[in-house]
């Protein structure tokens, strides 16, 4: 064996002691770490010929580059709507990678990752109120869940026509409606060959929202006249976390054929709040859903769930077998995650789920999302009794969607201002556009954040203010 190799394999149980004590110094201080760094390109190393060994490889991690590494998981980081990783998901993820498991099928002589993963996704469809009628898999994120709904959709689009689309490729325009798509969504339609520019769009109703308008979306079907179609509707848009009217899309769904897709990355998790369950009323008639688990279900990224109806199981083997792999076995005999989803190769991403699931159950989730919507409300009082801020929209969930007062016609002022808020390191946003005014979102999603963290913010926010930057 190389000796480096050997050395290293001598000398586990020291590496892990060390990384496992570097990782505890960093979850004990993320209260106070800097939530983004100002610095320059860093300097690239060269490839050693003998190689370093681990210890001296960390060693330079922490001198170079472990001071530039912020804290994405910790109570301030308010943008890009990313959870944390509570204590349970931590040992679930490190577990998954001493196991290093290709997670594909429940059947034969291999492990028993698949059986794992769908216990995982039998427990997130209990924690959701989802019918046992969805069958799910892990993925890497929300791009990648609604990839694989839409994938589906568009071989049952292509069935409607008599064409095997994975087989013969897309020969026509594929109808797709809309209202306010996530980025994903749209990203998704464009790797699948839909075309962004052939989204058909429905407008949203008339107000401060962002939900799709009924009346609308049902003139943009009657214009298909009878063509089937696929509706992709939102349970929490990014700005303003709306949601479209599951029962009327479900009423619809009985008048009309089409596929129905729900991108509820973060907001299905709303089921768990009395207040707001309702919101997602319907929802379980949808032909496939997306959720994403490194945002409010807090475990570490690369991590989101994808839903589809047990009964189209036979369309999401045509789009994904591996169809010139006989080694691999029947698709259709035997269940085997490589069938059903975009990558052959996959960690055991649903162990951390199915760790903090286990360890904090119903009630665990409620609090976090229940806080999560305290902790916005409470910061859209802030910035309603602050003359020089103002609200863009209402606060409907967990985000927060405001801009300078005045200034949200001027995108370089606000942008300006949120620089120098973000090079506080005491909290990171992220700017954004709302209905063509430039503004600011803060996302509440993280289990650490507490009403202490607001009061941090408040205090920058205010100092800035009156320093007139």
């Amino acid at each position: 064996m190389n000796k480096q190799l050997q050395e290293d394999l001598s000398s586990l149980e020291k590496i892990m002691q060390l990384v496992s004590r570097q990782g505890l110094d960093y979850l004990k201080q993320i209260e106070e770490r800097h939530t983004s760094v100002n610095h320059e390109a860093v300097p690239g190393g060269r490839l050693p010929e003998k190689g370093l060994g681990t210890i001296e490889t960390l060693q330079q991690f922490n001198s170079r580059l472990e001071p530039l590494m912020v804290a994405a998981s910790g109570p301030r980081y308010w943008g890009f709507v990313t959870g944390g990783t509570t204590p349970a998901a931590i040992a679930g993820d490190w577990l998954t990678t001493v196991y290093d498991q290709n997670t594909q099928t429940i059947t034969g002589d291999g492990d028993i990752s698949a059986a794992i993963e769908l216990e995982t996704v039998r427990l997130l469809l209990e924690l959701l109120e989802l019918p046992d009628e969805f069958l799910g898999g892990f993925v890497t994120g929300a791009t990648m869940s609604n990839f694989t709904c839409l994938a589906v959709a568009r071989q049952w689009l292509g069935q409607q026509d008599g064409a095997d689309i994975a087989k013969e490729g897309i020969t026509q325009p594929l109808p797709v409606l809309t209202a306010t798509p996530h980025s994903s969504s749209v990203k998704s339609l464009a790797l699948l060959g839909f075309g962004s520019n052939h989204i058909i769009s429905v407008k949203t109703m008339e107000g401060n929202r962002e939900a799709m308008d009924m009346s609308d979306l049902e003139t943009k079907i009657l214009q298909l006249n009878g063509r089937p179609f696929i509706l992709i509707s939102s349970a929490g848009t990014v700005n303003t976390v709306d949601f479209d009217d599951f029962t009327a899309i479900a009423a619809l769904k009985k008048k009309y054929q089409f596929w129905w897709h729900i991108d509820a990355a973060f907001g299905g998790f709303a089921i768990l709040s009395d207040a707001h369950k309702q919101l997602l009323q319907g929802w379980e008639q949808a032909d496939s859903i997306t959720v994403d688990g490194h945002k409010w279900l807090n475990v570490p990224y690369e991590n989101a769930v994808f839903f589809i109806k047990r009964r189209h199981r036979l369309l999401q083997v045509s789009t994904f077998q591996n169809s010139n792999a006989p080694y691999l076995g029947d698709p259709l005999e035997q269940f085997n995650y490589l069938n059903l989803l975009p990558e052959n190769s996959r960690r055991l991403k649903a162990l951390p789920a199915w760790f903090t699931l286990n360890a904090y159950g119903r009630e665990g989730y409620r609090y976090i999302i229940e806080n999560s919507i305290q902790l916005a409300r409470n910061f859209e009082a802030f910035i309603e009794s602050c003359p020089q801020l103002q609200l863009l929209a209402p606060v409907r969930l967990n985000t927060v969607c405001f801009s300078l007062a005045g200034a949200a016609g001027d995108a370089g002022k606000v942008a300006a201002f949120l620089s120098a808020l973000n090079k506080t390191g005491e909290v990171f946003m992220t700017q954004t556009q709302y209905k063509g005014q430039a503004g600011i979102r803060a996302a509440f999603v993280n289990f650490r954040t507490t009403e202490k963290d607001i009061e941090r913010v408040k205090t920058s926010v205010l100092r800035l203010l009156t320093a007139g930057t």
